[in-house]
């Protein structure tokens, strides 16, 4: 079979931005790779201090602090693939060695079990493939293995789309995807999208998002013909729907992106009105594409965790729409409802102290929700840092509002999943709760006999009901600490004695294990 690329040739839908501009804003849809994160806005993964230093820091010049020994790491590609993976009509191919793909089955799962929650009353089949490279394609090249495999996939699932996902061995050899992409995309009369998301491609893993998201912005989102007031686009993970409810008052429906939207609703997401983040890391890079490729505009606001951002949330909404005088009235009518349970709920929890692992801006959210509810955010482990967002609005920057909301938090660590320096910082602080956003890090807690909770639905803290959620769930880890307690007791840490009493940062550039 001959493979889709003969001639190499490339074509776009999308005016190329100068040079010069691309510097500037790090966004360029003319070219198949999104620039990385630390090129793009200057994100680290090592950083050992407080709060307030790194976001001072981070307004004057931020440098990264490498480590001398690093345990794990995430990867770029299984990013990009959750947000294409649970696109409902689309399929997804990783070109690339098997094992590359053996991760890409938890997010079938995820769309399943999640489903309910977005009223799916019938979801569909996920399709996730591998071109399974072998050590005779890393010599001769896997080009005519994927144009075949993309063949293959439009056959067994007619698709409204397929992605191809690279992979580092893919990367090494020098594969030209994007022709094969495009010879495929003029063949079957569908969009075949190169998502160049290679894990080695930057240490910040989060630029895997990117990749998906500027795949979909140059092949999928159309630009507008009409712009539409009912029409509100929600960058999001897979948590509940409680967008459509907040913007009801305002006549307008959520459009999500991209966890169980279509390639349709995908295709019209440049008509919105405006686009809203559910969390700031996943979405900075696409809601800046589209405010600056397709004119909607991204509220100057970030997302609504604790009262005091929800409220800025609520009104730099209306502001957009033209419809403040909404805002205050949904504002008021939700204060009226919730803020009592807020006031018992900081009765409760006054004096307690918490620590947070989660991914950054996440992590930060649940600092405010933690300072709203009276808890003492003792300190917390973040997988990287984004010291801007793509925006470069300072109104986006959710450590810095919640520093100045609730004050500092020190032993902040940004630890690249470095879960040695998550049970260090956990068993020297002793929190009265662990607060987690990742499975694989509550165990942790456990071991050390730290009642821990875990909720994977990012919305569920959201807003004034948000707070009410959250506190209670915080109330019913802490109280019922007992599981934990008789845990730790038989409980096998696998880190040594010396370890647990070094300084968190001993393996980081200038820490005293260098």
């Amino acid at each position: 079979m001959v493979p889709f690329a003969k001639s190499g040739r490339h074509f776009f839908n999308i005016k190329k931005i100068p040079m010069e501009e691309w510097h500037m804003t790090g966004i360029n849809l003319s070219i198949p790779e999104v620039q990385i994160r630390e090129i793009r806005i200057n994100s680290i993964t090592g950083y050992h201090g407080d709060a307030e230093e790194l976001v001072r820091a981070g307004k004057t010049g931020l440098k990264d602090r490498d480590r001398s020994f690093s345990q794990c790491m995430g990867c770029a590609t299984s990013k990009a693939a959750c947000m294409t993976i649970l696109i409902q009509d689309a399929a997804v191919i990783s070109h690339g060695p098997l094992g590359c793909a053996s991760c890409l089955h938890e997010f079938a799962f995820t769309y399943r079990v999640n489903s309910p929650i977005r009223d799916l009353k019938n979801p569909t089949r996920r399709y996730i493939f591998s071109t399974n490279l072998q050590e005779r394609d890393t010599i001769y090249g896997g080009s005519a293995k994927l144009a075949r495999a993309i063949r293959e996939v439009y056959s067994r699932t007619r698709a409204n789309a397929i992605f191809v996902l690279t992979t580092c061995a893919l990367a090494i050899i020098g594969d030209d995807v994007e022709s094969v992409c495009v010879e495929a995309e003029e063949e079957l009369g569908i969009p075949v999208i190169a998502v160049f998301c290679e894990g080695f491609r930057s240490k910040v893993w989060t630029t895997g998002f990117d990749a998906a998201y500027h795949a979909i912005a140059r092949k999928l989102i159309k630009k507008p013909l009409r712009r539409r007031s009912d029409l509100i686009n929600v960058i999001n993970f897979w948590g509940s729907d409680v967008f459509a409810e907040w913007f009801a008052p305002f006549g307008a429906k959520p459009n999500y992106i991209t966890p169980y939207s279509t390639v349709e609703s995908l295709e019209s997401a440049g008509e919105a009105t405006a686009t809203v983040q559910a969390c700031s890391t996943l979405g900075s890079y696409l809601g800046a594409v589209l405010e600056q490729e397709f004119g909607v505009p991204e509220i100057p606001a970030a997302p609504p965790y604790g009262i005091a951002q929800t409220d800025r949330w609520f009104r730099a909404l209306g502001k957009i729409l033209g419809k403040e005088d909404i805002a205050e009235k949904v504002i008021a009518e939700k204060k009226k409802k919730y803020l009592p349970r807020i006031e018992e709920l900081r009765r409760e929890l006054s004096g307690k102290t918490a620590y947070v692992t989660a991914g950054a801006a996440h992590g930060h959210a649940l600092l405010d929700v933690l300072g709203e509810l009276g808890l003492n955010a003792v300190g917390a482990a973040i997988f990287h840092h984004d010291p801007v967002y793509d925006s470069k609005r300072p109104e986006n920057d959710q450590l810095a509002q919640r520093v100045s909301d609730y004050g500092n938090v020190p032993n902040y660590n940004v630890c690249n999943r470095q879960e040695s320096e998550l049970v260090n910082a956990l068993n020297r602080i002793r929190p009265d709760v662990l607060l987690a956003r990742h499975g694989g890090m509550t165990l942790w807690g456990a071991k050390l006999g730290i009642p821990t909770l875990l909720v994977g639905d990012e919305h569920f803290s959201m807003g004034y009901e948000g707070l009410v959620n959250y506190g209670e769930r915080l109330l019913e880890a802490i109280e019922n600490d007992e599981f934990v307690k008789n845990l730790r007791k038989h409980a096998v840490i696998p880190y040594t004695k010396w370890w647990l009493e070094q300084p968190t940062d001993y393996f980081l550039e200038g820490g005293p294990g260098l």
